[in-house]
């Protein structure tokens, strides 16, 4: 197995983040730094990470949580503020992380897990994992302008490509339905933003095919066999590619 991958499947940091711990020499096999994270580890070699002796995670974790407001996405915060895995009592016994991050103010569906592996996968781009989310504006947005974000919005960061977009309740205007698959940070605010609305509520109502029913805002629970099978079904295919 690969260094970078093997510290991400310790459940130390999602497999890029593991790539630039080793870059930095916070990584060492059989007592020596390792600078590369493509070199090939065995059941053999002794790996260790901030001076500790680190395994591949047995118990592989994978949770659903509704988050609320006023929590951020973050291991840690200097500030000292609320966390997601303040949330999760299994955060105390394994080492979990977010599947992606959700702005402090916006609330819905965040997977939390130590499978860096599959966190990986399920963040990078090329996945184009699908995030459905529910916008609460400060007015009604027009049809024009509904039309204006399905054929794709220029942000600053360049053209940003939505997969459906409409009204979630013909009565009620300034409540919008949109479906993407961009990772880009706050880019649902940033497209509403871009043509002069103020986004005052932001729900992440389906991730990666999952979906909140019966799960109230601030819990979380377990997924299922089949829904583990179904997210590593998801991204199987681009992973036979890169192993290839």
């Amino acid at each position: 197995m690969r260094l970078n991958k093997f510290v991400a499947v310790c459940g130390i940091c999602a497999r890029r983040a593991a790539a630039v711990l080793v870059k930095d020499g916070k990584v060492k096999v059989n007592n020596e730094v390792a600078l590369e994270p493509g070199i090939l580890v065995t059941e053999t070699d002794v790996v260790e990470y901030n001076g500790k002796v680190i395994k591949p995670s047995v118990n592989f974790m994978y949770i659903l949580l509704n988050k609320p407001k006023n929590t951020i996405t973050t291991t840690s915060d200097e500030r000292g503020r609320d966390s997601v895995l303040d949330l999760v009592n299994e955060a105390k016994q394994e080492r979990l992380y977010p599947v992606g991050r959700l702005d402090r103010m916006t609330t819905g569906l965040l997977i939390l897990t130590n499978d860096g592996d599959l966190t990986q996968r399920l963040a990078h781009p090329s996945n184009e994992v699908k995030k459905i989310y529910q916008a609460e504006l400060d007015r009604n947005i027009t049809e024009k302008d509904l039309e204006r974000i399905a054929d794709g919005i220029v942000l600053e960061d360049g053209v940003t490509d939505v997969d459906a977009v409409g009204w979630a309740d013909p009565d009620k205007k300034n409540q919008v339905i949109l479906e993407l698959h961009s990772g880009k940070n706050r880019v649902v605010r940033r497209i509403f933003e871009a043509l002069g609305y103020q986004v005052d509520r932001l729900d992440r109502i389906g991730y990666a095919g999952l979906t909140k029913k019966d799960l109230p805002r601030g819990r979380y629970r377990h997924l299922t066999d089949r829904e583990i099978i179904m997210l590593r079904h998801f991204v199987g295919r681009k992973k036979n590619l890169e192993d290839q």
